[in-house]
């Protein structure tokens, strides 16, 4: 009358190719937004970006004699999350190296999809930066003309060269401060009217795509909303004690805090399993990020901070995990 079988004892119809792809479409609508933005150029860049991590994965498989597992749609996620984390103005070779480098040094020699520690494409773009940092902090695109018409015009021709949080890091004067915190530039930033990486100019697109995965459950909306609201609630105490000049709202919608939030820090091989170190997870990751942007030498900080936070992850597990039932 029993059956004796060895763990997992609950099933799910759902699959890693199933999570995957669903992760794939989430992040279509930033990417459509991103062409009509920069034009084929960005549409270039991410697909050979995809095309060289689905590649870089089939190589190391085939010649490790391991499972061809390309079509669970892993590679081609850290193919586009490459590509949405560099300028549309990059060298077509610089997404190429850097999915490369997320699949094989990353990914693959960790043992594959699972085992990875540190999430492939921050890892990538952490390396590209290492690498050539001229090209992945400079040389970004403006994308309307006169869209941003109502701010100064030295503040408005200095968001046509450089991305708002790089204007800020360069020159953080209070007129400047002031331009970056008007309405206008808010607005720019929450429908995407602005210069900066490929994939993380639209909050209002990423969220949408982050609400997908929400509800079908293939994401925790913890992790997003304790990364995203320590960001806002941090700077928002920086602010007010006069360490930063911008408000945290612009912190928030500026830079990669949207895509990171919703889409690297939820990565689910490199945040914890545990509801309580998940919320840990996003705070922590939310105030480190914070930290580099008002204190650190790089205007962005959300790769990092990520990053950082993926090397605890096995610690945030063991200190958060239920007590078995009976002990």
């Amino acid at each position: 009358m029993l059956r004796i079988s060895p763990a997992p004892h609950i099933t799910s119809k759902e699959s890693t190719q199933k999570i995957m792809w669903a992760v794939v479409i989430a992040l279509m609508p930033a990417f459509a937004y991103a062409i009509y933005l920069f034009g084929q150029r960005a549409l270039l860049l991410t697909l050979i970006s995809v095309l060289s991590a689905v590649l870089s994965e089939y190589l190391f498989q085939k010649t490790t004699k391991r499972e061809i597992r390309i079509s669970n749609g892993s590679a081609v996620i850290t193919g586009i999350l490459i590509a949405f984390n560099i300028s549309p103005n990059s060298p077509w070779w610089l997404p190429a190296v850097g999915s490369a480098f997320a699949i094989i040094v990353v990914k693959q020699i960790f043992g594959g999809i699972g085992y990875n520690i540190f999430n492939p494409a921050l890892a990538g773009r952490a390396f590209l930066t290492a690498s050539w940092p001229g090209l992945m902090a400079g040389n970004w695109a403006a994308p309307f003309s006169g869209t941003l018409s109502g701010l100064p015009t030295k503040a408005l021709d200095g968001i046509a060269q450089a991305t708002p949080l790089t204007l800020l890091k360069v020159n953080p004067a209070e007129t400047i401060a002031q331009s970056l915190n008007s309405s206008y530039m808010l607005k720019a930033l929450f429908f995407g009217k602005v210069g900066g990486c490929i994939g993380e100019t639209s909050a209002l697109l990423l969220l949408i795509g982050a609400l997908y995965l929400f509800l079908r459950k293939f994401a925790d909306w913890r992790i997003s909303v304790g990364y995203i609201g320590s960001v806002f609630l941090f700077s928002g105490i920086l602010y007010y004690l006069g360490k930063t000049p911008v408000l945290p709202l612009f912190q928030i919608l500026s830079g990669g805090v949207m895509l990171g939030g919703l889409f690297m820090a939820t990565d689910m091989v490199t945040s914890p399993v545990t509801i309580k170190g998940r919320w840990i997870f996003g705070i922590a990751g939310g105030i480190i990020c914070v930290l580099i942007r008002v204190w650190g030498g790089y205007p962005e900080g959300v790769s990092y901070s990520i990053l950082i936070m993926n090397m605890f992850v096995p610690l945030l597990d063991k200190i958060s995990e239920k007590r078995i039932f009976g002990r």
